[in-house]
């Protein structure tokens, strides 16, 4: 058995967990809402404690009771940052990054993993990820941010996750993001033989056309309807390969078929897509009918990726390779002038502190930005106006909280 533990929340149906798993680690809870999800993690790991429910109820489980744990991982939802969304970030009842990042202080994990979609690492959200940092300073951790791209690590697809580590200090010195492995083929190479499984003539040609990585494969949530490939610009992309985006099929064509566009893919070629295979041990049961299996799959964490990442962190963990010291990124100066501050700073004052001059337009726009996940005091002299940081509004466990009572409201649609 690993040395090394791993508390997954947010698990879905076992992406990150598997290739943590492949990387060394040994699970000793996985958390994760969605019942197909979680009777997929029992029906391949039936010695795991997979528990089913709110994360952040405290019936549901007790996270002091995995005090020191090698790892706090998980893909907490992505709903609040998603840039086809709303981006609601702290004010939507979904958001449970910042929660996440409390709960450091009870579990104290040797190291810190969360992913999340692209949209986390945009402008919108820069405040956002300073508080995740500063936090986590507080807390004794060193902290780095790194958008990876799927394809980089075996997966063809292009699917970009933003993903934190935090490590404590004489670990963090060691870790380094891993390295690209190199070519990860193309859709053709990679379904030519589930395509030609059923005998269709066609399959050779096919996979000719597709000759590209995927574009991001998109599970949906339970908010929307059946399964499909994704919104117009990716059926698009679908469509240039031969592939008909609009639905899932359960079984390859047949003999004698044909297409407008294409083919539809099956359940098995998208697991394919999303690095489940089973050539480089990542093979997977789902359980669940076609559009909730289609969702498991489609809204993994692709397991060749977590795999690569929880191996940099084991190699931290053993200190091994070159020491570095570690750089500090700011990714929101303003948000820590204020946050230093604690009092009111006028346009003049926050220019100074952070080395930049900042016109009116600029500030405005960067507090506009501010203003979406804390209070922002604005005060307006008679000659100038100054803005003083108030309280994050994200949910980190308050029992008053209104995440609570819309979490309970929304529950049925939350995925």
């Amino acid at each position: 058995m690993s040395s090394y533990g791993v508390v997954e929340i947010c698990a879905g149906a076992g992406g990150q967990a598997l290739g943590l798993e492949k990387a060394g680690f040994e699970h000793k809870l996985a958390i994760e809402l969605d019942r197909s999800a979680c009777e997929t993690m029992r029906l391949n790991r039936p010695n795991w404690d997979v528990r089913e429910g709110d994360v952040a109820d405290r019936e549901l489980w007790n996270p002091r009771a995995f005090e020191g744990v090698s790892l706090l991982a998980g893909g907490v939802p992505c709903p609040p940052f998603t840039i086809a969304g709303k981006q609601l970030g702290a004010e939507d009842e979904r958001d449970l990054f910042a929660w996440s990042i409390e709960l450091v202080n009870e579990v104290q994990p040797r190291a810190l993993m969360l992913e999340n979609v692209r949209g986390l690492s945009m402008p919108r959200f820069a405040g956002y990820r300073q508080h995740v940092l500063d936090r986590l300073a507080e807390l004794g951790y060193v902290a780095e941010w790194r958008l990876l791209q799927a394809s980089d690590y075996g997966v063809a697809q292009l699917r970009p996750r933003f993903v934190l580590v935090a490590l404590k200090p004489e670990d963090a010195a060691y870790f380094h993001w891993p390295e690209p492995e190199g070519d990860p083929g193309t859709v053709g190479e990679l379904l030519k033989d589930l395509m030609a499984h059923r005998g269709w003539e066609g399959a050779d040609e096919w996979a000719k056309k597709a000759d590209k990585i995927a574009p991001t494969i998109v599970g949906g949530s339970k908010k929307h309807g059946g399964a499909d490939l994704g919104p117009t610009r990716a059926k698009r992309a679908w469509a240039e390969m031969g592939v008909d985006a609009l639905g899932i099929k359960d079984h390859p064509p047949e003999p004698g078929e044909r297409f407008e566009v294409g083919p539809k893919l099956t359940v098995e070629m998208v697991k394919r897509i999303q690095g489940w295979v089973d050539e480089k041990g990542f093979d997977w049961t789902f359980s669940g009918k076609k559009t909730s299996t289609y969702r498991q799959v489609g809204n993994a964490f692709p397991p060749p990726v977590a795999a690569a990442v929880g191996s940099a962190i084991i190699r931290a963990f053993k200190q091994e390779g070159d020491r570095t010291e570690r750089e500090s990124v700011e990714h929101d100066p303003i948000y820590k002038a204020l946050r230093s501050s604690g009092d009111f700073m006028t346009q003049a004052q926050l220019s100074r502190e952070i080395g930049a001059d900042l016109d009116a337009p600029e500030l405005e726009r960067r507090i506009s930005l501010l203003s979406r996940d804390f209070d922002v005091e604005i005060r307006n002299g008679s000659s100038t106006t100054s803005y003083r940081l108030g309280k994050f509004r994200a949910f980190t466990g308050q029992e008053d909280h209104a995440r609570n009572e819309l979490f309970l409201k929304n529950r049925a649609k939350i995925s």
